[in-house]
């Protein structure tokens, strides 16, 4: 339903793009699926304001970083921020958008959403395949007053280059030894059990399909899909629901200013509030621009986003930025990119 409801909105707003002014400079970008409810509802509300037209396909992290560097597209996107040595290879600047969080949605009988109960290590040894039943001893232990099925675990995963799977990933290695020693972390790694969906909407649209699985999403995939997502312990051993304030709360101590290309990972974070698998999401561009007009229009929007697009973003539970953040994004922006005469492209 999801993936239907934002296709016809891409749709949409591909049509009116054809009734522009020829002077309108539209431009295309790719990649994440995790933002993608924000960029979606963003690019409709900038094209009602400005007339101006905002392309965006959810093909996954793997996939916005390879269309970037092949320049195929105007930005690219990924919540896998690139490392500093793989930024200056391709001479891409890279900045944060928005926060969110990742979480765990299951379809068992009888469990409403925020009900269910889970700890890192236990959401480790179920994705390992260890923990293979509902009822499982580990499962009832943090859930005494659930009435759990003897049924087995169907576990969901990313099929595709996934920077949400790099979130999960990274958080499942720093919460478990065995998956860090087995699996480890990354856009795409070798699952021990479990199938694939394609897209935070694939693997929303096989936990609602599939009775007695297991996924992980973007939270506003679990709450428009109407999935049912579980507590997670935090590293102060505090059980925490997914929220705006949860994510927030993870993002407190971030720094941004001592991280490389801004690329701050934001799982397993210090905090009684903080919900473990938050995550930024990014936008790459390169420094140097073959089309200005397009690198222009890009950042302007971007502009219009982080200061008209703050209730959006809160209105689907991300976080956006604080403006000391943007403010130094907007520095990057003047100084870092450029036209082929090395004039600025943003002032």
């Amino acid at each position: 339903m999801l993936k239907r409801a934002f296709s016809k909105l891409s749709v949409g707003l591909a049509l009116s793009a054809l009734t522009l002014s020829v002077h309108a400079v539209n431009v295309t970008g790719a990649g994440a699926s995790f933002p993608y409810p924000v960029y979606a509802k963003w690019a409709a509300a900038y094209h009602k304001e400005t007339g101006k037209q905002v392309n965006y396909q959810s093909i996954g992290s793997g996939g916005g970083q390879q269309q970037i560097i092949a320049k195929t597209v105007d930005f690219g996107a990924s919540d896998d921020p690139m490392k500093a040595e793989a930024l200056e290879k391709d001479n891409l600047l890279q900045f944060p958008a928005v926060i969110g969080g990742t979480v765990p949605v299951v379809n068992i009988d009888g469990i409403k959403p925020g009900e269910l109960r889970l700890s890192g290590p236990v959401l480790a040894d179920i994705y390992l395949g260890k923990i293979t039943k509902w009822d499982d001893a580990a499962i009832k232990a943090l859930n005494p007053d659930l009435n759990l099925p003897n049924k087995s675990i169907v576990v969901v995963h990313r099929s595709d280059g996934s920077g949400t799977t790099f979130g999960w990933t990274n958080y499942l290695s720093k919460v478990s030894a065995d998956w860090k020693e087995k699996v480890g972390e990354g856009k795409a790694v070798k699952w021990p059990t479990g199938q694939g969906g394609k897209g935070n909407e694939g693997v929303a649209a096989y936990v609602r399909q599939l009775k007695d699985s297991i996924g992980y999403v973007e939270y506003a995939y679990a709450k428009q899909n109407q999935l049912s997502w579980a507590q997670l312990e935090n590293k102060e051993g505090q059980f925490v629901q997914p929220s705006q304030e949860s994510f927030a709360a993870a993002a407190a101590n971030a720094d941004w200013h001592g991280t490389p290309g801004m690329g701050v990972v934001l799982t397993n974070e210090i905090g009684a509030q903080s919900w473990p698998v938050t995550a930024a999401t990014f936008i790459l561009m390169h420094k140097s621009q073959d089309k200005p007009a397009n690198a222009e229009a890009v950042l302007t929007f971007f502009d219009w986003a982080f200061t008209n697009g703050k209730d959006m973003a809160a209105e689907l539970d991300y976080v956006p930025l604080p403006a000391e953040v943007t403010d130094q994004i907007k520095q990057l922006w003047a100084q870092e990119i450029k036209a082929k005469d090395g004039s600025a492209i943003w002032k």
